[in-house]
Formats: C-alpha cells, sequence, structure tokens
C-alpha cells in the first residue's frame, strides 16, 4: 500500500497527491469547497460527489444529508478521509474578491508600502508605490482560516473552546507573509524597499493576528482588553519583508480597524453633514456622524448575506443566484453569476428574491409563506425554506436596528443623513431598491452609494500618514455596545419584520 494517494478533480480538471489518510477539510478548502459550520457538520456548504473510490457514510452525514444525496454520491467533505485514490466533482470556486482602485489625496513619500483587508472570508492586498500611490501588484485568496469556520464566532470558538488560536495565529501570519512575497515578485519589487506594511480587520481578526487572547471576546460584555493600534518587525511573524509593519487600532467591542480605515476612505470624521458608512457582511458595523463626531456599532447580522446558513446559499461565484425579478406569470426572472445554471443564491440573490416575493404576496411583512409550500422555488434546483426566509430577517433586522439605535443616539433621523455608503462585497453588489423594499436599509435609494472595498482604500490611505496618526481619531469615535443597551432588544424584534406596502415596520 502507498504512502500517498491522488484526487482528482472535477470540473476543475487539477490532480494532486497527498498523504493517505489526509482529512478533506484540509486539501480541498484552496480548491474553493467551504465549510460554513468550520468542518462542525451542521450544513452542507462543503458537499463533494464521489465520481470514482469510495468515501463511507457516517451518522454526521446520514443526519444532513438525505438518503438520495447519499445514494448519489455526496458526501461532507469536512468527514471524509482520502483513504484511497478519488475523483470528486466539486464546482469551481470563481468568486470576485473586491479590490480598490479608487483614487485619493496623499503626500508622496519614498519607498514601497503593502496594504492588507484582512477579511474574515476573504484576503486582498495592494503593493503601491509610496511616491506616486501606483498600485503596482494586487493579490487575493481566501483566508485560510475560514475552514474554521465562517463567521466571526465560530472563529472564536474554535480558537478558544478548542484552544486552537496559536493555529489560527500561525495560519494567517503565513498567508499573509506569502501574499507579501507573491506581490513583491508580481511588481519585480525589491524586498529591501518595502518600507511600510498597514494591516486593517475587525476586531477578531485583529486579535488573531496580532496573537490576543479571544477570551473576552467570546462571553458577556464581549469587549477586548487590549484593541489599538499593534506594530510588529517582520522577523517577529516569520516574513522576510516587510519594514514598518502596523495594524491599525479597532473602534470598540467588535468593530475593527476595518471601519477606521472606512472612515477614512469616505472622509466621513471631516464631513460638515452627516453620513453613515454601513459594512454589510457576517458582522455588520454601522458609522453615524460627521466632524461633530461619530457614533459606531456592530450587529451580529450573521452570515446570511454570504450565503452560509442559507439551505442552498453560497458566495457570489459562478453558478449562484445574484439577479430576481419578477418574470411572466406570476413567476420568477433569474440571472447567475458566470451564466451558467444555478447552483445556488448568494446574498444579494436573497435579498432580491424575498423583495420580489414580498411584493407578489408570497411572503407575509411578518415572512410567512401564504401558500402550503414547503420552500419555493427560484429557479430550479434553487429553493427557498422558511427558514432561508427568517434568516434573511434575523440579519437585516440587526443591521437595521443598529441603525435605528445609532440615529437616535444622535439625535438624527434617517432624512437628515446626507448620504449611506454601503462598504464590503455584499454593499457592493446589492440592489439598494430591493434592500429598501425589505427594510435592510431605510433610507432613499438616491443617497444609498456603493462603496467597493473601503477597508482597503482606507489602509493604502494610512502608508502615508505617521504610524500613531490613528490612534487619536480611534479614540475620539464613540462606541455604542448594543447588547447592552436597553431599547435593542425591543427595535431588533420590530426590524425583523418586512415593511408592507405603505413602508410600515
Amino acid at each position: 500500500m502507498t504512502a500517498s494517494v491522488r484526487i482528482t478533480l472535477r470540473p476543475l480538471g487539477a490532480a494532486f497527491e497527498v498523504p493517505r489518510g489526509s482529512p478533506l477539510q484540509e486539501v480541498l478548502f484552496p480548491y474553493g469547497v467551504e465549510f460554513p459550520c468550520g468542518g462542525r457538520a451542521r450544513c452542507k456548504g462543503c458537499r463533494v460527489r464521489v465520481l470514482e473510490g469510495t468515501l463511507p457514510v457516517t451518522a454526521e452525514q446520514e443526519r444532513i444529508l438525505s438518503p438520495g444525496e447519499l445514494d448519489a454520491g455526496w458526501r461532507l467533505a469536512c468527514h471524509c478521509r482520502a483513504e484511497e485514490d478519488l475523483t470528486l466533482e466539486l464546482a469551481q470556486w470563481e468568486a470576485a474578491i473586491l479590490s480598490d482602485e479608487s483614487p485619493f489625496a496623499f503626500t508622496p513619500r519614498s519607498g514601497l508600502g503593502i496594504a492588507i483587508d484582512v477579511g474574515t472570508t476573504t484576503l486582498v492586498a495592494q503593493l503601491l508605490d509610496l511616491r506616486t500611490a501606483d498600485v503596482l501588484a494586487v493579490a487575493t485568496a481566501l483566508n485560510a482560516q475560514a475552514r474554521h469556520g465562517a463567521d466571526v464566532m465560530s472563529r472564536v470558538g474554535f480558537a478558544v473552546n478548542e484552544k486552537k488560536q496559536e493555529l489560527l495565529t500561525a495560519l494567517i501570519r503565513t498567508q499573509t507573509g506569502a501574499m507579501i512575497g507573491e506581490l513583491l515578485r508580481k511588481g519585480k519589487a525589491d524586498p529591501a524597499s518595502l518600507t511600510d506594511v498597514v494591516l486593517v480587520g475587525n476586531t477578531v481578526m485583529h486579535h488573531l493576528f496580532c496573537g490576543i487572547d479571544c477570551t473576552p471576546l467570546s462571553r458577556y460584555p464581549f469587549e477586548p482588553v487590549r484593541d489599538g493600534m499593534e506594530p510588529f518587525r517582520a522577523e517577529d511573524l516569520g516574513w522576510s519583508a516587510g519594514g514598518s509593519i502596523r495594524f491599525l487600532p479597532c473602534l470598540g467591542g467588535f468593530v475593527g480597524s476595518d471601519i477606521l480605515a472606512g472612515i477614512l476612505a469616505v472622509n466621513l470624521h471631516r464631513s460638515d453633514v452627516p453620513l453613515c458608512l454601513i459594512d454589510l457582511g457576517t458582522n455588520g458595523e454601522i458609522v453615524i456622524g460627521s466632524r461633530g463626531g461619530l457614533l459606531c456599532c456592530s450587529t451580529a447580522a450573521g452570515p446570511a448575506f454570504e450565503g452560509a446558513r442559507i439551505s442552498m446559499g453560497m458566495r457570489a461565484a459562478t453558478g449562484a443566484i445574484g439577479e430576481v425579478e419578477p418574470g411572466p406569470g406570476g413567476g420568477l426572472a433569474c440571472r447567475t453569476l458566470g451564466d451558467v445554471a444555478p447552483r445556488g443564491i448568494c446574498g444579494s440573490g436573497l435579498v432580491d428574491a424575498a423583495a420580489v416575493l414580498l411584493r407578489l404576496g408570497r411572503i407575509t411583512p411578518g415572512g410567512r409563506f401564504t401558500g402550503r409550500e414547503p420552500s419555493i422555488m427560484i429557479a430550479d434546483p434553487v429553493a427557498l425554506t422558511q427558514t432561508d426566509i427568517r434568516e434573511l430577517q434575523l440579519a437585516k433586522g440587526a443591521i437595521a436596528a443598529g441603525v435605528r439605535i445609532l440615529l437616535g443616539k444622535s439625535g438624527l433621523a434617517e432624512g437628515d443623513i446626507a448620504r449611506v455608503y454601503l462598504a464590503g462585497a455584499f454593499g457592493n453588489y446589492v440592489n439598494t431598491a430591493s434592500a429598501k423594499t425589505i427594510g435592510l436599509v431605510n433610507f432613499p435609494p438616491d443617497r444609498i452609494v456603493p462603496s467597493g472595498n473601503t477597508a482597503l482604500r482606507g489602509a493604502k490611505r494610512a502608508l502615508f500618514d505617521e504610524p500613531g496618526a490613528y490612534d487619536e481619531l480611534a479614540s475620539g469615535v464613540r462606541h455604542i455596545a448594543l447588547d447592552s443597551d436597553g431599547d435593542f432588544q425591543d427595535v431588533y424584534v420590530e426590524e425583523m419584520r418586512f415593511p408592507t406596502e405603505t413602508g410600515d415596520r
């Protein structure tokens, strides 16, 4: 018996050898197989189909997969090991990771700089010529930690409950170090010319990268004991190049330096009129205010906007339903990413579908199906269940409630906000009219500005400032802890409902 086995992936055409007995969770993640629940057999996100070879059926798989799925060869990769040669069917991951090419004001300086957006799901880094602010190279990747949980709380649970924080820290440091090497090679740059690296991310990513104990983030009051600027040397991280390295400070609670960078990107802290920045992701962050003062909060929106916890949900990749409109005869018309047959639905498609079903009267403002069917077909074989609609209501209710709480504490009304910047991949692609229809954002659509990767843009701006320039800005933003706010639960329950035609909640 040989010490290795060969795995072939269809339709990718990739083939490689791994040590016999290797967990598929480890070897398939780089090829686009998702593990939304962190390998705990609670979802179907990691399904693969056995075309050749054998993967035994476990009790966990019998609990999650139907008899028909098991008979067809589907297995949960998170509960399988490669004990023999295998040919597996999986869908190619071709999700676009938001980069940034937006111009911004800067003061030229010598050397090269690298800005890195350390996202929960994806990583994106850019190499800049600091004399011109020109982007010389771009690198993107799935966050290697994501195989241990799709959202921040899953990641915290893995770090704290399973005592795996050192593993998560090593993963992200190694991966970002490799991305720096990739950028320097792509840009044909001398490593000695790299003078500055700025990293931004949410509070959990900040702690995991910096090696700060995540335990305080796992229990009430969910406040970090250390969330300021963290400087490093390249040798501390195991990197071969780096110059001055700093992870920008967080703003409080689960509002991280990615939101501080967003404030910089849209100049919210310098505005004479009230503005709002909303980063729509697994953890939704919101900032409201102007140069006179800023309030921020985070809401546990959950991963529904990225397709997780939705029965046929997926990220915005090839085969995902990304747009839904009313079709002929009261039906639905859909567009899939990549113009291929649908295999799932992503966040923007989910919001569109709910908005259309609400307008057609197929779901009530309370979220209930008006018919007796257990699911509503969107485009064969993709259907939404009652539980899927509830997950969307939980996510959108959290965001809308956070906005209402901050507006109330600012003494502002929705009509006082001059512009609303929607950041992040989901915020960049969601149909703003659909978002208003379901009550996700209750601002006039003409005031909503899809803003792309504001975290990366702000990190690039920070390359041109002194290392300590943002501690003062961070300390001047007031963080509102929604879990201890007496009004939040009542507002949250109200905002879970979809608006009626009159706009009432």
